[in-house]
């Protein structure tokens, strides 16, 4: 379902949105807890066989079908916020929604959450409770929870929930998929039910984080009828291998994983690859960053939960889950006094904060310490939804930005999930360091057998660089013959590693001096081709492109670290009379066979 795979297939004509609507209809279950109401059938066809009269030119989400979570408004439909008695139908679109739907979007329901969202497991819900796609005796997360689980099943292509707390980054590290908070105020909240006005954020669900950066880029924009909307420039970093990047972890004591040690375990790989894609290793000190955390849940901005809802919990708290109501009507016992002296502790907190970003780029954290099964959450509903929370907390009380992404398998089946959090403005560049990261260590999406590397990766638009890095597997490889062509040109060796494992190296036929040629292969398991990786100045490409003939070329190859860079392939063509050697596992191999 993920985007780029749907146009693949409108634009082949092997599939058309009212087909794709059809079967996903035959493939939806009403009574599923994911749904809390559906667009009917009839109209999405409608809207589908529109589209198919329009045609795709212009829209970028053309027939992509998604959901939202049911506090945000879809004209015609009721918002419930996970309270029937609240139920209200909405007279139009929340702005976020039209600008999907005009990209071509084509909507499909609103989804189950904890009761205003309030809560960060799931299990908050007259509608039924969601599970983990990977084991449904496990909670999925929350609040967006039928968001989350609506994507990893494959019901949708991306989904929109919202995030205050954490609640479109939990569930979506307990179902292997992207969760983007973006920027506080970058994607309008006008048709939002509010949870805290000063902190709520539209978030998004998506199984790539191509395909988050594509909602994004589509969805966000300045809202004159949003207070808390603004425009931000996008700040930008160089992640590339030819500078490295500095990324933050917690202090080895300030690491929390409330007895978990798969979950330890999980972390210390994510760290480990950080580290293979370039990164240096940053201790930070986590404890202003908990400090803000704890502000959330043990001080005023709950009474601002209150000011959202206070008639309403006046009148039906009778008929609220109670312990969503509990939380919400307890917030009377703070005062004016307590609100302002939290405010300025934030502001403290802020500032102490602000001085770790002068020393990294990003940091890195678990999304969640660790998983718990639904039975556990309903024996202790409130301490272990504020453990769920010790790593999401903080993000929008200190105005930050935050990709969750998956990381790898634990050692039990349950998915492991990281966040990468920098200052705001840094969405793009937390996107193109999240796909890296997800591509080094997961090959499937979610739950299933779909293979991630057959999804694009994200290429954002990066800042002005001064060198590119080139790889290179035969004949220019140090030592070899045109090695030259490199070193004349000011290159310099970064590094020797391997591709990623599918790719076969063949010997061409007639080639003077004797060349290889790597080839791409998806779905192939091999060892991995010897590479070299060097770093050339920009302004010398263009001369060394010229040298290169055919049936040479240069494409993206992906590392075995999960990076993409530049490098040599070899069209197929050429494979006529070659000898494959891909068993060898490099050019020198080969060639100390021959000499």
């Amino acid at each position: 379902m993920n985007i780029s795979a749907l146009h693949a297939l409108y634009s082949t004509q092997q599939l058309t949105p009212s087909a794709m609507v059809e079967a996903l209809y035959e493939k939806i279950e009403f009574l599923s807890p994911i749904w809390i109401s559906l667009v009917a059938k009839e109209a999405a066809l409608e809207r589908a066989k529109a589209l198919e009269l329009r045609g795709s030119t212009g829209l970028p989400l053309f027939g992509v079908p998604f959901a939202v979570k049911d506090n945000i408004d879809l004209a015609g439909m009721e918002t419930t916020a996970g309270c029937p008695a609240f139920a209200y139908t909405a007279e139009k679109h929340a702005v976020v929604v039209e600008g999907l739907l005009a990209a071509g979007a084509i909507l499909i329901g609103k989804t189950n959450l904890d009761q205003f969202a309030t809560g960060l497991v799931g299990t908050r819900t007259p509608y039924g409770i969601c599970s983990s796609v990977f084991d449904d005796r496990y909670i999925s997360g929350g609040s967006s929870a039928g968001s989350a689980v609506a994507v990893a099943r494959g019901l949708v292509s991306f989904s929109l929930g919202t995030d205050t707390a954490g609640s479109g980054r939990v569930p979506a590290a307990f179902n292997g998929i992207v969760g983007m908070k973006p920027t506080p105020g970058l994607l309008s909240t006008t048709g939002v039910v509010p949870a805290c006005r000063t902190l709520d954020c539209v978030s998004i669900f998506a199984e790539t984080c191509a395909d988050a950066a594509l909602i994004f880029d589509i969805a966000r924009g300045y809202d004159a009828a949003d207070p808390y909307s603004r425009d931000l420039a996008s700040r930008t970093y160089d992640f590339g291998t030819s500078h490295g990047f500095l990324f933050g972890v917690p202090q080895d004591a300030q690491l929390e994983f409330f007895g978990d040690g798969e979950s330890a375990d999980a972390y210390a790989r994510t760290v480990a690859a950080m580290e293979a894609l370039g990164g240096e290793k940053i201790y930070i000190d986590l404890a202003p960053f908990r400090a803000a955390a704890n502000l959330l849940y043990a001080g005023p901005w709950v009474a601002e939960r209150l000011a959202a809802l206070s008639d309403f919990v006046r009148d039906h708290g009778a008929e609220m889950h109670p312990v969503v109501c509990g939380i919400i009507s307890g917030a009377d016992r703070y005062s004016a006094v307590d609100a302002f002296k939290a405010a300025y502790r934030l502001e403290e907190l802020r500032r102490e904060t602000a001085e770790v970003w002068e020393e990294i780029d990003v940091l890195l954290l678990p999304t969640v310490p660790r998983t718990y099964t639904i039975a556990e959450v309903e024996q202790s509903p409130l301490k272990l939804n504020n453990n769920l929370g010790y790593y999401t907390n903080f993000v929008n009380l200190l105005d930050l930005a935050a990709v969750a992404v998956p990381a790898g398998i634990k050692a039990g089946g349950l998915p492991f999930g990281a966040s990468l959090i920098a200052p705001a403005g840094a969405d793009f560049a937390l996107l193109q360091l999240g796909d890296w990261l997800h591509r080094a260590l997961n090959t499937t999406i979610a739950a299933s057998e779909r293979l991630l590397i057959d999804t694009p990766a994200f290429v954002s638009s990066a800042p002005a660089v001064t060198h590119l890095p080139m790889l290179v597997v035969g004949a220019h490889l140090s030592g070899q013959p045109l090695n030259a062509q490199l070193t004349e040109r000011g290159a310099k060796l970064l590094e020797t590693t391997r591709t990623a494992p599918e790719y076969r190296l063949y010997a061409l036929a007639n080639t003077t001096p004797p060349k290889p040629g790597l080839v791409y292969e998806p779905g192939f398991r091999g060892p991995g081709i010897e590479v070299e990786v060097w770093d050339m100045p920009v302004e010398t490409v263009g001369s060394f492109l010229a040298l290169i003939p055919p049936p040479l070329s240069i494409g993206s190859v992906r590392l075995e670290n999960g990076q993409y860079v530049k490098g040599f392939l070899c069209e197929a063509y050429a494979l006529a009379g070659a000898t494959e050697i891909t068993h060898l596992g490099g050019w020198r191999a080969y060639r100390a066979q021959t000499n």
